[in-house]
């Protein structure tokens, strides 16, 4: 059927009905609508049980308002926020310095790597080319790649990490200069990355401290306890972190002390080096060229400073 349909006849009582609810707004929720009971819009709500409302964040926004910034968290031991940061980022404010050993460059610069530095107690080379594998795996291909991978931990710590060198140097830098980059830096601890060139039969990984030398411009005597804390710890790490076993060949345990190493000598930070493992040992050599075996040396590393960096002497 087509047609309009006209509006509803209304009597003289509902047109009293809806002036009365014009007149008397307050009486709206009660009023009769054009069919009958007041509207669902109209009703007061009932309430819905407890467990059924939603709970909403305490900075959730109100419609069509500006929220207001959100208050940046305390450091207080109640805040969980901010002790959840501070668990997942624990050297946030704390600088470390890595020092990949040796270049891949320096064999083209023979010169400027064998001219003679001051390391207090007597002269050395500026540098060395350092060792490699039988295969050709260069010491310095070696420790730039697991300094970088302990950088990445390092940094998603929270720490600032100061390299010697990134692979944006020619040759060098000379051993005087290595430690000067961490002293200037004034880093809370540094690391020397290396691996040994000892004969075939020879395997492990060792750390090296500095001994007590006080001579011209060397004068570790502020560091050596230090760095004897930060070795041990290292010595730990390393071999939780890769299995390594301690070197058969040098040292106490994978514990060596040296006085004629002029990154340790001229150091006035925290500082230690570790020889990996033997490059010339084909165990050694076969782990160190693996890129998951690097990625546990890296983490050992990184463990270590963190460790160092985050429990009291003593």
């Amino acid at each position: 059927m087509t047609g309009t349909i006209g509006a509803p006849r209304r009597s003289p009582l509902f047109r009293l009905s809806a002036l009365l609810c014009a007149v008397l707004p307050l009486c709206a929720a009660g009023c009769a609508g054009p069919s009958g009971p007041a509207s669902d819009a109209a009703r007061p709500a009932t309430a819905a049980p407890a467990e059924e409302l939603p709970v909403l964040p305490t900075f959730w926004p109100t419609a069509g308002a500006t929220p207001a910034p959100a208050a940046t968290p305390s450091a207080g031991p109640g805040n969980a926020a901010a002790a959840g940061t501070t668990a997942a980022r624990p050297l946030t404010g704390r600088t470390v310095l890595l020092d990949a050993g040796h270049n891949t460059g320096n064999a083209k610069y023979t010169r400027e790597i064998n001219r003679q530095v001051d390391i207090g107690n007597s002269r050395k080379e500026c540098d060395t080319t350092g060792t490699s594998t039988d295969a050709g795996y260069s010491e310095a291909e070696y420790t730039l790649d697991v300094s970088r991978r302990a950088r990445t931990l390092l940094a998603e710590r929270g720490a600032k990490v100061l390299f010697t060198q990134d692979g944006d140097r020619p040759w060098g830098p000379c051993i005087d200069e290595r430690a000067r980059i961490g002293n200037e830096g004034k880093v809370d601890a540094a690391v020397s990355v290396h691996g040994d060139g000892a004969p075939a039969a020879a395997q492990g990984f060792h750390v090296i401290m500095p001994a007590n030398v006080k001579a011209g411009k060397a004068d570790t005597e502020a560091i050596v306890a230090s760095s004897r804390r930060l070795g041990l710890l290292l010595r730990e790490q390393f071999k939780a972190a890769t299995g390594e076993p301690y070197a058969d060949y040098i040292g106490d345990q994978g514990l060596d002390t040296r006085s004629d190493l002029g990154g340790l000598n001229l150091s006035k930070v925290p500082k230690v080096f570790i020889e990996c493992g033997n490059m010339r040992n084909s165990g050694d050599a076969k782990r160190m060229t693996d890129p998951q075996w690097r990625q546990q040396a890296a983490q050992g590393i990184a463990d270590a400073l963190t460790a160092y960096l985050t429990t009291p002497a003593g």
